[in-house]
């Protein structure tokens, strides 16, 4: 079998990159996504001389960096695993430790369980950093991801906190309970500074891409309005065996984003399907479409599962028959490829910008002109005015919500 060739571009990178980790122990490829980060990084590895990588990823993802490995003829010996599982990996003798989707260890002011199970396990280890949206909501987001080193240039600050007095400018927000300090004003231009030598740049337009994102709404009457104007006015709606209460801010968010897509969970944890209209209308308006299908809550896969009878959850798959790809946006948003599909459709979507980056991005390649990804929810809708927020690279808060009710 003929192995597959590095782009000139990404044997020019590796070859940076390499110095960067040599010297710093930390190199942090930043690249948009279809650019190639997995094989630049594996290329960096070989280049480093390790012998032996760990590359911790989405689940999903999985497949494709161990058919990147296989393709272009590596010999390191590599264990690809999820981030969950992190505690099934053996020992800590890794020359190189990959961390995918940097970003998802970028909370802030605390850092998450997963961030500091890597940096008690592998701190010591030279750490390849990769992401195509490194700090999307706040450049704070940066600190956790260099935390999991012990080389990370902001090692003299002994936490968040301690950093932050130097690199945030810390303003009150007001929460349902009080206020909380809101660490997201980040000093961009003073972080850039300290990053820089660790980080490489590299875009789809560097790398030749001329692909368009065609985002295209389609207007759609919501699914259970009576259900959705009697919960705004009580704050509760009753059946004969289970109960919708809206009696917070987040509840009432969450239901009414819920409900306009047609599911519900209720106050018992139990879900349904409600209304599987507008799930009809699009298997209908895409007919003879190869289509992807993001949704966001589980109950609406049952829903979308029988809206679409030949679908699939395997990417393999997917790329390989006639079927329908129907994927959780979060879990679907990193790190795989859907560019069998004739269009991307947002059944549903979250709150989040930097899922919401990601996600929208996955037909792309660099022979690949255009792309279209189709958002379908009613005009002046609750999911109008989470798309209108998230596409600005934010996070829709309850406080938003509250704003607008």
């Amino acid at each position: 079998m003929d192995l597959k060739e590095l782009r000139s571009y990404q044997i020019d990178l590796s070859k940076k990159a390499v110095e960067i980790l040599r010297d710093k122990k930390i190199v942090y490829l930043n690249f948009s996504v279809r650019t190639g980060k997995t094989a630049t990084a594996l290329e960096t590895c070989r280049l480093y001389g390790a012998k032996k990588v760990l590359f911790l990823t989405k689940k999903k993802a999985i497949t494709s960096i161990q058919n990147d490995y296989n393709d272009f003829g590596y010999t390191f010996d590599l264990t690809v695993i999820n981030n969950e599982s992190l505690s099934k990996v053996i020992g800590n003798d890794f020359d190189v430790v990959i961390q995918d989707e940097a970003h998802g260890m970028a909370s802030f002011p605390k850092p998450s369980n997963k961030a500091k199970e890597f940096k008690a396990r592998f701190s010591r280890i030279p750490l390849i950093l990769l992401s195509g949206t490194m700090a999307a909501e706040s450049y704070s987001q940066v600190y956790h991801q260099f935390y999991l080193s012990a080389y990370s240039p902001f090692c003299q600050y002994k936490n968040f906190y301690a950093w932050s007095k130097v690199f945030t400018q810390p303003t009150l927000k007001y929460v349902s309970y009080g206020t909380v300090n809101d660490y997201s004003a980040a000093k961009i231009d003073l972080i850039d500074l300290v990053i820089q030598p660790y980080i490489l740049k590299f875009t789809q337009e560097n790398a030749g891409f001329e692909s368009k994102v065609n985002e295209k709404v389609i207007y759609f009457d919501s699914c259970n309005k009576k259900i959705i104007d009697k919960l705004k006015k009580d704050l509760i709606v009753e059946g004969k065996k289970e109960v919708i209460l809206a009696d917070t801010g987040t509840k009432m968010m969450s239901k009414l984003h819920q409900l306009e897509s047609g599911t519900v969970k209720f106050e018992s944890n139990n879900s349904m399907i409600l209304d599987d209209s507008k799930a009809m209308f699009i298997a209908e308006h895409f007919k003879g479409k190869k289509l992807a299908i993001f949704y966001y809550y589980i109950e609406e896969f049952h829903l979308l599962q029988f809206a679409f009878p030949n679908h699939t959850t395997s990417i393999e798959e997917f790329n390989t028959t006639d079927k329908h790809y129907i994927g959780q946006q979060y879990s679907s948003s990193m790190g795989i490829n859907l560019s069998a599909a004739d269009c991307l459709v947002f059944y549903n979507f979250g709150f989040s910008g930097t899922n919401y980056l990601q996600s929208i991005d996955r037909l792309t390649t660099k022979d690949r002109k255009e792309n279209n990804v189709y958002f379908i929810y009613e005009k002046g809708s609750l999911t109008e005015r989470i798309h209108n927020v998230v596409k600005q690279k934010k996070n829709f808060t309850e406080a938003q919500f509250k704003k607008l009710i």
